[in-house]
């Protein structure tokens, strides 16, 4: 510990480790790979605005600053969430002076960028369109539904992956021997188990495996053979287990996945896609929701059971919490899964909506007003179903639609041979 206390540079060994050019840029293949469209671009020099997204710790601001070292361009930094209008307006009017007196162009950097508002978005359009400014833009969430149409339209948009295992193993081991800007000064040994228990805990984030890394190196006591030994026990430590990170669009995919899985009868994905969402934090309540609804669109008279027992998670989720509801969830979870499935519930409801849409103004029978007027519907008084052993035939739809039939049962589960009353008298 006392030896990396007088380590000189005391920047974070992330930021210490941050890639200079592509050579050194390791993932995201599919993008920045060779005679890939992006590499193509920043060797010409020709790249024009864009948006990276995805999540953290995969290279995004790194590769902003390639970019701009590459071209020999200006690299201007603004963060969206403590930047305004001023600011970025400041930043075009210099970059224009730059542009028109030296015919240098300007990056414009923008970490978080989603959280800009129109009108900080719309300031930099014209110095897009003019090319007076590169604008790069840097998101954890989706642009498409994050960011205002208008300059996402302006931008070419790269989507970044979480960086792969094997890849981050080489990051790490280059951060050990690097004598220059990593820990090559320090007598490191990382055991291969360590280093790859770094790059599964670090869920795909190259920066939090390196913070991982020198948390272990600068707690961890010289040996006797004056070694700094980092152990898999030590790496768990350090590191803990593997991120769960979720963006806005990452939520909304889970969420579809879980509710396509209930629907498609396939407990066992059910079962993940929820366990996925709750260890990401979701508030179980919020499954428990989905499934009360699926129970009726997806299940409906088939097996009403499924809706009681979805109640029954609700309920559990609201007086037990996490988490002992997580047991009644999944029992809910399989049994919604496992139950036949009829959309009978839904289609009728749709049905009836449309109808309501196309006859606003049809009258009440007048047998079923609360005081009935004159007799001239031809619907005569109201009989009491009870009086007729509890059914009756009557007419209680509305004229134009007394003949429509709105729930029509299917031939599954509890609906199987079902004969509704009204068609067997």
């Amino acid at each position: 510990m006392e030896y990396y206390s007088n380590f000189r540079d005391k920047r974070p060994l992330a930021e210490r480790m941050r890639p200079e050019s592509l050579e050194e840029f390791v993932g995201q293949k599919h993008i920045v790979g060779k005679d890939m469209l992006l590499d193509r671009a920043i060797r010409a020099g020709v790249l024009g605005s864009c948006i990276f997204f995805g999540p953290p710790g995969t290279g995004k601001t790194t590769l902003a600053h390639i970019i701009a070292s590459q071209s020999k361009g200006k690299m201007v930094t603004l963060n969206a969430v403590s930047s305004g209008v001023a600011e970025a307006k400041a930043c075009i009017e210099e970059a224009k002076k730059d542009f028109e007196l030296f015919g240098q162009r300007t990056y414009l950097f923008l970490d978080e960028c989603h959280r800009w508002s129109k009108a900080q978005s719309d300031c930099v359009l014209q110095a897009i369109e003019e090319g007076h400014i590169i604008f790069v833009g840097s998101t954890t969430e989706n642009p498409y539904t994050s960011m205002t149409r208008a300059i996402v339209s302006r931008c070419r948009v790269f989507e970044f992956k979480p960086i792969e295992p094997k890849d981050v193993v080489e990051v790490l081991q280059r951060a050990i021997i690097d004598k220059e800007k990593g820990l090559g000064n320090l007598p490191v040994e990382c055991g291969k188990d360590a280093l790859e228990y770094f790059a599964w805990a670090c869920g795909g984030d190259v920066r939090q495996a390196l913070n991982g890394l020198e948390l272990a190196v600068s707690t961890t006591n010289i040996n006797k053979q004056k070694k700094i030994v980092i152990t898999k026990e030590i790496a768990t430590q350090s590191i803990g287990k593997m991120g769960l990170s979720m963006d806005s669009g990452l939520y909304y995919d889970l969420l579809s996945a879980f509710c396509k899985s209930l629907r498609g009868s396939d407990s066992d994905a059910a079962l993940y896609y929820s366990q996925r969402l709750i260890s990401a934090g979701i508030d179980p309540k919020i499954i428990a929701r989905r499934m009360i609804a699926h129970a009726s669109e997806d299940i409906g008279m088939a097996d009403s059971n499924a809706l009681l027992l979805a109640c029954c998670a609700m309920y559990s989720c609201e007086k037990l919490g996490l988490p002992e509801c997580l047991l009644t969830l999944s029992h809910a979870i399989i049994y919604i899964c496992e139950a036949e499935k009829s959309n009978s519930v839904y289609l009728a409801m749709s049905s009836a909506h449309e109808d309501v849409e196309k006859t606003r103004d049809d009258a009440v029978p007048n047998n079923l007003k609360n005081h009935p007027s004159i007799n001239d519907d031809k619907t005569g008084g109201y009989k009491y179903p009870h009086d007729f052993g509890g059914y009756v035939k009557q007419q209680y739809l509305p004229n134009k639609l007394k003949n429509k039939r709105y729930y029509i049962p299917k031939k599954n589960g509890r609906e199987k041979g079902m004969i509704r009353k009204k068609d067997m008298f």
